[in-house]
This record gives structure tokens, sequence and C-alpha cells, in this order.
């Protein structure tokens, strides 16, 4: 199957191509690993804790600086999507994976599919915490409410 795919893949749009060393299917699983690091990366950047002080900086200097290219420039280190990209740019520089392509073409390809598989991800995971906190509250609610009732049989 993968020989097929690169035969379809060596003429297409006039462009001859060079053969792709990895089989698609290896590449696909490579994109789904690869997307995991990153997601944890911007996540942890623009959500965590430890990165509080940074981000609150960056957020003061993205509302507030004058120029837009300032305002831009630090919004990137506040919003996961946006950062995603430059970590995912990052990924790229070490790892030198691309997708379909062996040449220019496979790195922007890889670049925006790994930022959309990392997102997914930082999806997966913001919808998972919300859940957690939500579940957390919940429980809180409950025992207070026992502590309550535990209360008005004691007195």
């Amino acid at each position: 199957m993968s020989v097929l795919w690169r035969a379809a893949l060596s003429k297409q749009n006039g462009h001859e191509q060079l053969p792709i060393d990895m089989p698609l299917s290896r590449q696909i699983v490579w994109l789904f690993i690869l997307a995991l690091p990153i997601a944890s990366v911007a996540w942890t950047v623009t959500h965590e804790e430890i990165f509080r002080e940074p981000r609150e900086y960056c957020v003061r200097h993205s509302r507030n600086s004058r120029t837009l290219l300032c305002r831009k420039f630090f919004y990137l280190f506040t919003c996961e999507y946006c950062f995603s990209h430059w970590v995912a740019a990052a990924v790229l520089l070490i790892t030198r994976y691309k997708l379909l392509y062996s040449d220019w073409r496979g790195y922007l390809v890889s670049l925006l599919a790994l930022v959309y598989v990392s997102n997914f991800y930082i999806g997966l995971f913001g919808h998972v915490k919300l859940e957690v906190r939500k579940n957390r509250a919940e429980i809180r609610a409950i025992e207070a409410q026992a502590e309550q009732v535990e209360g008005k049989k004691v007195a």
C-alpha cells in the first residue's frame, strides 16, 4: 500500500518527488506521538502554575505594550494554540520529521498536522481537567452537606 501511495505522490502537480523514507503508517504514528510533547509543553507554559509569573508578565505586555508587534509577540506565550505552532516548529527542527513529502512541503504539512493534533490533545486534556474540577466541587458540596447533617444530629 505504501508503494502505491509513494507512486501517487511522486508526480503530483507536475513536481518530481524524492522517495519518502518512512512508510505512511509510520509517519502517522510519529504524528500522533510527536504531538503529545507539543501539547504538553504548550499546555504547561500557557496554563500551569509553574509558569504563572512569566505568563502574567506576558499577559500584561500583550495588553499594554505600545506597538502591535510587541503586543502580538507577548500574546504568543499566553495562547496555547499560538504557542503550539512555535513548539511544533522546534520539534521539527530537532526531529527533522516530514509528512507525505520529502522536501520543504513535508515540513509545512507536518507543522500544520502537528499543531492540529496537539491542539486536539489539548482540548481533550482541558475537557478532562474541567470534569475533574467539577467532580471535586461536587464532592466538596456533598461533604459539606454531610458535615451539616452530622452537626445537627450531635446537637
